[in-house]
């Protein structure tokens, strides 16, 4: 059974940073690309960043570029989100997700808002306010 388990979200101030992680098992964590997708308050669900399987192809949202870092950690079965310069609109629970039906992310998944044909985890609080 796939399982992935997000930690690190919390309450910062705007200009802070966290580093979420997501550890993950039953499945083969270093043959699958890896996502972050986040739900704010009242809003959809939205694509932040991915990385293949070996973490040297990224994808950002506009939004979050030059500011977030994805990584991965393949031996540690690990997936992380540095994020730098917090905002307010950053506000979300935060859900790592991998592809449920095939291994890799395609160009055309992130020209549209994540669906089922993702497995995500419980997922972890970030709230940025002062």
């Amino acid at each position: 059974e796939v399982r992935l388990v997000e930690s690190g979200g919390d309450l910062v101030q705007p200009g802070g940073s966290l580093r979420l992680s997501c550890v993950a098992s039953g499945f083969t964590f270093s043959v699958y690309d890896m996502s972050w997708i986040r739900q704010a308050p009242g809003k959809g669900l939205e694509w932040v960043s991915a990385c293949n399987e070996g973490g040297g192809s990224t994808y950002y949202a506009e939004s979050v570029k030059g500011r977030f870092t994805i990584s991965r950690d393949n031996a540690k079965n690990t997936l992380y989100l540095q994020m730098h310069s917090l905002k307010s609109e950053d506000t979300a629970v935060y859900y790592c997700a991998i592809p449920k039906y095939v291994t890799h992310y395609s160009d055309s998944d992130f020209r549209r808002a994540p669906h089922g044909n993702n497995i995500w985890g419980q997922g972890t609080q970030v709230t940025v306010s002062s």
